[in-house]
């Protein structure tokens, strides 16, 4: 299963056993609904995280630190509720004003915090978020402190913000939020417009890592580029993961477009970590590093997957590195996207210690595998329940949507899968569900509670058309939608090997977390 030829030349051309039972008014999630309801005053997304920590803390085992469930401290709980409160009285993350002016003016208030340390930036379509989260693994495992900013959330908004490999407490992300509040406040009085909610949560990540303070920084972009907030950094690596058509209403409606976009982050004498990209991205993006004077590694020239073989709980690699090869790399995530990942966050930690270019020799083995090895990325490929087996992915677009549906066969060879898809009104949600046509022999259509999501019944007519009537489930509730997968998937037997896929956005898949009682 080799993706890059010896000679380094490419190819041709967001446990629980028991069954979810039914449920009946007296059970703690069928008020799930009427407390989202309640919230009247809040960010439907938020809320609908909130309200589902409330009612389902009780039944799953300790929260994992990668997805923190509700503080148990009522005090902190409500202070942390106010914080979240605030910030959902501001512009939301999907409306954008092509300007840095106000994240740029915070940082000037703030004594520019985002200068104190090196960075890594990463932006791209897909990807970003298992790529930042290997990133931060290597450096760790290399004894830096790490800061890293990814969006968006799973289940809870201090996971956006980690320090030393875990999303920040509660108490430190209210007091970050406090410690920049009146400056925040001071910019807001000076623009045409507040800060938005993004561009808060930028300054407080970065104002955090400056306090900590950390080595470095590995930072997401929320959305594009040249214009996200994120981009008041001037990285030495910038990583660029494939471009596909996502956000075509803001950022463009081919790749070059998009790629145009998204090269913003690529600033004078950086190292450009470039995946492998369509073609009229790829000129864009080398266009631009010329420009700014950049230098560019390429995947599937400079570093990319050698080998990789299907491993239980993941896959083994040997990759092609900026310094060489490392053999015998042990991924816990499952998927050739995963290991492509893998590839790109080895090349840009390696470009960031100066691997390639002030020094020849690779980076100690022993230390990378070491680092892969404690990899995780909670929502991609996750099983959160067996018998029958339920996996969670946050596919919300196409391209994603083809990765999951590509791996889920290499990974489970389940005899029959089921889907449950929840999406966004404002995705290429008929690109999403053809692409999972040929694995689902049945599809459950349902909608989260986001103001965002795509009405059930809407779903469910682009369903028909593209699995025909006969596959199609309509369940308006998710708590429904997760129930009626499981019988059918029951329904073959408990050792004939079905499964579960719930997908289509971020929010469906955090709320099936919270549901099944994951965080």
């Amino acid at each position: 299963m080799s993706d890059l030829p010896p000679n380094g030349t490419p190819d041709d051309p967001d446990d629980r056993p028991d069954p979810l039972y039914p449920l009946d008014p007296s059970d703690p999630l069928d008020s799930f609904e009427e407390i989202i309801e309640a919230e009247t005053q809040r960010d439907p997304d938020l809320a609908v995280i909130e309200a589902g920590s409330r009612t389902l803390r009780a039944q799953g085992g300790p929260p994992e630190s990668d997805v923190p469930a509700r503080p148990e401290d009522p005090e902190v709980d409500q202070a942390l509720r106010e914080v979240e409160g605030e910030l959902a009285t501001r512009w939301g993350e999907t409306k954008l004003e092509p300007s840095l002016d106000r994240v740029a003016a915070l940082m000037d208030v703030l004594g520019e915090p985002q200068r104190a340390y090196p960075s890594i930036h990463i932006t791209g379509t897909n990807g970003k978020t298992s790529t930042a989260r290997m990133i931060e693994a290597l450096l760790g495992a290399f004894e830096l402190r790490t800061g890293r900013y990814t969006s968006p959330h799973v289940q809870s908004v201090t996971e956006r913000i980690s320090l030393d490999g875990a999303p920040v407490s509660a108490e430190r992300f209210v007091e970050t939020y406090r410690d920049i509040a009146p400056y925040v406040e001071m910019v807001d009085a000076r623009q045409e417009h507040r800060l938005s909610f993004f561009e808060v949560l930028t300054g407080m990540a970065y104002a955090a890592f400056a306090d900590a303070p950390v080595d470095a920084a590995v930072v997401e972009v929320g959305m594009g580029g040249s214009w996200d907030a994120t981009n008041v950094i001037d990285a030495g690596v910038a990583v660029v993961m494939p471009i596909d058509l996502d956000h075509t209403d803001r950022l463009g409606t081919t790749p070059a477009e998009i790629a145009t976009e998204k090269a913003g982050i690529i600033k004078p004498d950086a190292t450009v970590i470039m995946a492998q990209q369509p073609v009229d991205a790829a000129q864009v993006l080398l266009r631009k590093a010329v420009e700014a004077g950049a230098t560019v590694a390429r995947e599937g020239l400079e570093f990319g997957v050698v080998s990789r073989q299907v491993a239980v709980g993941g896959q083994q690699l040997t990759l092609r590195g900026l310094g060489g090869e490392y053999p015998e790399v042990y991924l816990p995530l499952h998927g050739a996207h995963q290991a492509h990942n893998a590839a790109v966050a080895l090349a840009a930690v390696e470009a960031f210690f100066g691997v390639g270019a002030q020094r020849a020799e690779p980076l100690d083995i022993d230390t990378v595998r070491t680092a892969f090895a404690t990899v995780a990325s909670p929502g991609r490929l996750e099983v959160v329940r067996r018998s029958p087996t339920v996996v969670l992915d946050a596919a919300h677009n196409p391209a994603g949507a083809r990765a999951a549906a590509g791996t889920i066969g290499e990974a489970f060879q389940f005899s029959r899968l089921i889907g449950v898809v929840g999406a966004s009104g404002d995705k290429n949600v008929r690109g999403l569900l053809e692409a999972f046509e040929p694995v689902f022999a049945e599809v459950v259509v349902t909608q989260n509670s986001s103001h965002r999501a795509m009405d059930a019944d809407e779903l469910a007519g682009i369903a028909v058309e593209v699995f025909g009537e006969d596959r199609v489930q309509v369940e308006p509730r998710l708590p429904d939608a997760l129930e009626a997968a499981i019988t059918l998937a029951e329904e073959e037997g408990e050792f004939t090997g079905a499964g579960v896929l719930v997908t289509g956005s971020v929010i469906t898949v955090g709320e099936a977390r919270l549901l099944l009682g994951k965080g």
